[in-house]
């Protein structure tokens, strides 16, 4: 199985970034909604976010619902030693659940998962974990994370994933002390991204990812490449439209200038 990131790696949820002063909004295209923070969580739930195709709600999806007691006994309470990276999301903790009950299990017992807590006090955490429930529990393809299942309950906001054992490419290029990979491999880490974004792309899916870097990108024993986070994914453009237009978001550094001078996804 595979997520995974070896505790130093501060890279728990992307860092994404609102850029002051660089959306801009166009008359023949629709603008980013905001509608889905209006409602509650579990009528969110209920309801595809890629609602121009017939896709299962998630709630009755393969998605597992998890009690917040669960996720505690799998991570031995969140106990320090789970701990795998910490970002602007919150807390990534390494778990141990059956692999046909998904009950929590002994550690060593069982299949490993990393388990992502939000931060309580992180509205916009809330929004962007909707968004990736409701993305991740529809879109499935050999390219992209696992999501296993997460959990709705009283304040606590947590996903389950696979776990990823060479945790993200960012720790491969940038941390030291650890072994460099070689070019065959980032061709096969390359290849694997881009398969994943062609299928974003495609008429199945037309997903607009908007935080692709290095962080993001995690890898399996065999260096498998799987686009993670998706909170700040979107609808891409339908019937007639080229493109749409969204306020600007992203990581600064990573993020097209075009898209962030215009605000426009083609």
């Amino acid at each position: 199985m595979g997520i995974c990131w070896p505790k130093p790696a501060k890279c728990a949820h992307a860092s994404s970034t609102n850029f002051p002063g660089s959306a801009k909004t166009h008359s023949n295209t629709k603008s980013e909604s905001t509608s889905s923070t209006q409602k509650s969580p579990k009528e969110n739930l209920n309801k595809p976010f890629i609602a121009s195709k017939p896709h299962t709600p998630v709630a009755s999806s393969s998605l597992k619902s998890f009690t917040f007691s669960d996720l505690k006994n799998a991570t031995k309470n969140f106990r320090s030693e789970t701990l795998l990276g910490e970002g602007g999301f919150g807390c990534v903790f390494k778990g141990w659940i059956d692999e046909n009950t998904f009950a929590p299990t002994r550690p060593g017992t069982g299949i490993v998962v990393a388990i992502k807590k939000l931060k309580a006090e992180s509205f916009q955490g809330h929004k962007e974990w909707l968004t990736e429930v409701n993305y991740l529990g529809q879109l499935h393809h050999e390219n992209l994370v696992k999501l296993i299942g997460y959990c709705l309950e009283s304040e606590n906001r947590l996903l389950v994933y696979e776990f990823m054992q060479k945790g993200s490419l960012e720790n491969h290029l940038f941390k030291k002390g650890v072994q460099p990979i070689s070019w065959a491999t980032r061709m096969h880490i390359a290849r694997g991204v881009a398969q994943g974004l062609t299928f974003l792309h495609s008429l199945d899916a037309n997903v607009i990812y908007r935080d692709l870097k290095a962080s993001n990108i995690l890898l399996d024993s065999d260096y498998n490449a799987k686009l993670s986070d998706f909170g700040l994914a979107r609808d891409g453009p339908t019937g007639d439209n080229t493109h749409v237009s969204t306020r600007v978001v992203g990581t600064q550094g990573y993020a097209a200038p075009e898209y962030v001078a215009t605000g426009v996804s083609a």
